[in-house]
């Protein structure tokens, strides 16, 4: 069990929740909180857990997290060089990285360089670096364990499987969204409101715009290949309306094994920080006779074509894929400001991929470059079209 964490991302979904699972764990630490500019939240976290260290993403921020915690000991910090050092601090042994987007990367690249094991659920780190961020890990010896319910299902999975030759393909299930079934025509007219409201699980709103336009799955294609070494043909996905089953892998002899859960991301929170142990989790036990039945579906790709493209963009690999997370995330915050329709996400970010120069062997500078590029496209092109 880790014994000293920390959360990057700490006033977000995963962070609060993570907070909840270690302050039920014994003699757990808390090394660094980091957060954007969530300063209430984080003040209050920084009184109940009193970490070494906490981050926010501007110096106002920060000024004002300093004004709120004086009485106590915890260093403030703000910006990218705050969350390398909380990711990088010597007493933690485990950094959970929930932040959201790109923003992730580096920190993620310190922490793995530093040794730790990382709770992975910023998936854009693995989508827009995924070939590098695992190269680094296997050098320097840091543990990835996923924090995501699907390829935590994955990983739990495959705890009895020691050799990858054995997989015959990993299968991603899908919520739907709050959309499954609707028609192409009807999703041009719906409203934010119907975007954010998601039939599971709670989150933030870019996930949850994401979950709704398929990207998250997509996404998360992209996330299994790369941690599990896999090319594309051997990871699918299905449409699991329930939520019950979070993954499942098929075995070359024929055997499909399926990690099934109450929809609580708790569970594989907990299980990045007690692996290879397990313990009592504060999640109510699925109880099998009250879930109903569990149905499967394919996904509709031209209804929801933000799926197939990320499929595309994995199969093309280099830059393909740091434009096209880019391009999202800030086609997204578009949307959310209301400055975008909802098929207009899809659109700028096909465009965007088109545009971008692709590299294919890129190197870090050339993955970041390609996501700025595909941010700056977007914007011209919500503008001008």
């Amino acid at each position: 069990m880790m014994k000293c964490i920390s959360i990057l991302g700490s006033t977000g979904s995963i962070g609060r929740q993570s907070l909840d699972i270690i302050s039920r764990l014994p003699d757990v630490k808390v090394a660094a909180l980091t957060a954007g500019t969530g300063v209430e939240r984080m003040a209050e976290q920084c009184r109940r857990f009193r970490p070494d260290l906490a981050v926010m993403a501007t110096e106002e921020a920060a000024q004002a997290l300093k004004g709120m915690i004086s009485d106590l000991p915890t260093r403030v910090s703000y910006g990218e060089a705050g969350l390398i050092e909380a990711a990088t601090m010597e007493e933690a042994d485990c950094v959970i990285t929930a932040v959201v987007g790109m923003v992730g990367l580096k920190p993620t690249l310190a922490a793995i360089r530093a040794g730790k094991r990382i709770g992975l659920a910023n998936k854009e780190t693995l989508v827009c670096a995924g070939e590098l961020v695992m190269a680094e890990a296997k050098k320097y010896g840091a543990e990835i364990v996923p924090v995501d319910s699907e390829h935590s299902a994955i990983f739990q999975c495959l705890m009895g499987s020691r050799n990858r030759r054995e997989i015959k393909k990993i299968i991603l299930t899908c919520s739907g969204g709050p959309f499954f079934g609707m028609e192409k025509e009807r999703l041009k007219h719906v409203t934010k409101e119907d975007v954010l409201r998601h039939p599971t699980w709670k989150m933030g709103p870019k996930i949850t715009v994401d979950c709704a336009t398929l990207m998250n799955k997509g996404l998360e294609v992209i996330e299994a290949m790369r941690l599990y070494d896999l090319p594309l043909e051997q990871v699918d996905v299905v449409i699991h309306r329930q939520s019950i089953v979070h993954s499942l892998v098929e075995f070359v002899d024929g055997a499909v094994m399926a990690q099934l859960g109450s929809p609580d991301m708790r569970l594989p929170i907990q299980l990045a920080l007690t692996y290879p142990e397990r313990t009592v989790c504060p999640v109510e036990p699925l109880d099998l006779t009250a879930c109903g039945a569990l149905s499967f579906y394919k996904p509709d790709l031209e209804t929801f074509p933000c799926l197939a493209l990320a499929r595309a963009c994995a199969a093309k690999g280099g830059t393909a894929c740091p434009a096209m997370n880019g391009a999202n995330e800030e086609a997204v915050a578009m949307y959310l400001k209301n400055e975008i329709g909802f098929y207009d996400i899809y659109r700028l970010v096909r465009d965007a991929v088109e545009e971008v120069p692709f590299i294919q062997n890129p190197t870090l500078e050339e993955i970041l470059e390609a996501d700025r590029l595909a941010r700056a496209c977007v914007k011209k092109r919500a503008t001008t079209d």
